[in-house]
């Protein structure tokens, strides 16, 4: 366990994989924390150094009172880079975790080479959908969202399965200080001018089971970038990596392969 004192929070993540690796930050949705990226790991190449964290209010990084902005978000962000000496980085950001790569790869486009839009989109929802939730959040408490953002994440076919009840698990167990921050950050972003300005190899992926950002989503914010790649994931929703997590690692390593960051 890793808790990086940046002065303003203070973050938890955690480094597997060689020191002289590949640089690949992981940047998880919001209601989940860094395990979530674990049914990917043992599926991915070697030779990578592979970097998961914590955002302000979820997991065991600090949580500090809502609201939240997004440039908070990408400021956490780039402090815990800094913080570690990552330079150069691949930036894979999932949900919130995409909105928050796209902001910092405008920001900091010396920490960024290449980045995988999972999942994302440069605006997701409305202010009031999202103030909505925030309020039941308020009221009622995470349990009141809970059964929605299942349903909305992942396939039929997951969903009665007993593994739901993992990721069921990993959403209550968020502060809802922290989800409700996190979702006023969202709400707030709307990032379809800076993102077009960006020039880097992107991927963008979607699952097309996905009700919380449907592939066509997904497929506007990756194509506002020249030369990006976008890749459909069947049988998966909004956590494509959870439910695919094959298909998922064999996009993402090709990725890497074709853009010259990873030996075949």
């Amino acid at each position: 366990m890793h808790l990086a004192d940046l002065g303003h929070i203070r973050l938890h993540y955690q480094i597997d994989g060689p020191e002289d690796g590949l640089p690949v930050v992981f940047s998880n949705s919001l209601g989940t924390d860094l395990r979530m990226w674990a049914p990917l790991l043992p599926h991915l190449p070697d030779g990578l150094r592979i970097i998961r964290y914590d955002r302000r209010g979820h997991g065991l990084s600090d949580v500090p009172g809502a609201p939240y902005t997004m440039g908070q978000l990408v400021r956490d962000t780039e402090a815990l880079l800094d913080h570690l000496g990552v330079k150069s980085c691949v930036f894979v950001g999932l949900s919130i975790g995409g909105m928050v790569a796209q902001g910092l790869a405008v920001k900091r486009p010396d920490l960024i080479r290449a980045m995988v839009l999972s999942n994302t989109a440069a605006r997701i929802g409305t202010a009031e959908i999202w103030a909505e939730r925030a309020a039941m959040a308020r009221g009622k408490g995470l349990e009141a969202l809970v059964d929605g953002t299942m349903e909305r994440w992942f396939s039929p076919k997951f969903r009665a399965s007993p593994a739901l009840a993992l990721w069921r698990n990993m959403f209550l167990a968020t502060p809802p200080q922290g989800w409700i921050g996190c979702a006023g950050a969202i709400a707030g972003t709307d990032f379809y001018t800076t993102t077009a300005s960006l020039r880097l190899p992107t991927l963008g992926i979607a699952g097309d089971r996905d009700g919380s950002t449907p592939p066509d989503l997904v497929r506007e914010t990756t194509d506002l970038i020249d030369g990006a790649e976008f890749v459909l994931i069947r049988g998966a929703g909004h956590l494509p990596h959870v439910e695919q997590p094959q298909a998922y690692a064999e996009a993402l390593t090709g990725f890497l392969q074709q853009n010259a960051l990873l030996q075949p």
